[in-house]
């Protein structure tokens, strides 16, 4: 059985690492009814949110690297489309695994499709029912054509179903980067703390928060303000960068360059809160038990909400100051770790390929 196992950016290398590792040791151990090639579409080139999570990760060099770059959506995903179809010509998969919802699951996905090889998706079924996000129209369109469907909580799995799914399509499997998160935790060194004094973790990157300038100015400010004297940390986007100058930052706000993975996660273990727009971030503080607002209307990630430490945020001043005085009160809800986020997703991935592959043959 030969699959292409497909990522492009930072969060999605986080969720394929635990595939990967799963099959090293599945090789190891004598197996041999498989065969990976991994392919990077290039989406994500900056050093630290490509290269270095490599060498964090202890990811192998992938086989090719598309090197898609930036662009508008449409050019960006017709490019990883164009590049991805010659790969696929050249070395033809049974299978190929997305991840997630970002350009390079859509774009591959569709390609694959084309090409009458069948999709698996992994991180499938999420929902947020904002038609606003371009990830929320990723996810739909891959799913629509996904055969196998591996999803990271109940309520996903429901939505699948809810939209004609077959259920012999559909496998609640857990989350694989909380995989590589339980792993990863492991390796941290104390040392490598950022202070000993409090402080919040910012990070910002959807469109809604960041493409306005004014508006992404605002929050930075209210947050600033209700979170004083605290230090805000914020490891900036590269996308980001040229929008800020030294003169114009407020006092306790403190940008950082993108972080590697080992780094980031060290400031997230370290600090006293989170204030995000990222749904993967909000997986990570629901398992660590720590609290996070995050800068959204709507979360696809219902589970972060209901039994985790994430709660959502319009980001005006008077929702941040309340929610950030909880924050610095410790007034916060504990978690309830949801079922299957035990480490162990990516073993069920790899069990379920194998009794497909024994009945099929392929």
């Amino acid at each position: 059985m030969k699959i292409t196992i497909v990522a492009g950016t930072r969060p999605n290398f986080i969720k394929v690492a635990a595939i990967i590792k799963e099959a090293e040791r599945r090789i190891m151990m004598g197996q041999s009814w498989f065969k990976i090639r991994f392919v990077h579409t290039g989406q994500h080139y900056d050093t630290k949110l490509s290269e270095a999570i490599f060498k964090d990760l202890q990811l192998p060099d992938p086989d090719i690297n598309l090197m898609a770059g930036s662009g508008t959506h449409a050019e960006q995903t017709a490019g990883i489309m164009i590049k991805f179809e010659k790969e696929l010509q050249k070395n033809r998969p049974d299978l190929v695994m997305v991840f997630g919802d970002v350009n390079s699951t859509m774009a591959c996905a569709i390609t694959a499709k084309k090409l009458q090889i069948p999709v698996a998706h992994v991180e499938s079924g999420l929902r947020s029912r904002d038609m606003s996000m371009p990830e929320e129209i990723n996810r739909i369109l891959t799913d629509s054509i996904t055969d196998l469907h591996f999803t990271t909580s109940e309520s996903a799995s429901a939505n699948l179903l809810k939209e004609g799914k077959s259920p012999e399509t559909v496998f609640f499997v857990g989350n694989t980067m909380i995989d590589t998160l339980k792993v990863n935790i492991d390796k941290m060194n104390p040392k490598r703390g950022y202070s000993s004094n409090p402080y919040l973790l910012l990070t910002l990157h959807r469109a809604s928060n960041v493409d306005d300038t004014a508006i992404l100015r605002q929050i930075i400010l209210n947050i600033s303000s209700a979170a004083f004297p605290w230090k805000i940390i914020f490891p900036i986007h590269p996308r980001l960068k040229s929008d800020f100058s030294d003169a114009e930052l407020p006092a306790n706000l403190q940008i950082m360059q993108a972080q590697s993975y080992l780094d980031f996660l060290m400031l997230l273990l370290n600090c006293k809160g989170v204030i995000t727009d990222s749904g993967g971030i909000s997986e990570e503080c629901t398992m660590l038990n720590k609290p996070c607002i995050s800068l959204r209307n709507t979360t696809e990630r219902p589970e972060t909400i209901e039994m985790g430490t994430n709660v959502l945020s319009d980001g005006s001043q008077a929702s941040l100051s309340a929610l950030i005085d909880r924050m610095k009160n410790e007034n916060w809800k504990q978690t309830k770790i949801p079922r299957l986020w035990d480490g162990n997703a990516a073993n069920r991935i790899w069990d379920i390929l194998y009794t497909i592959h024994a009945k099929s043959g392929f």
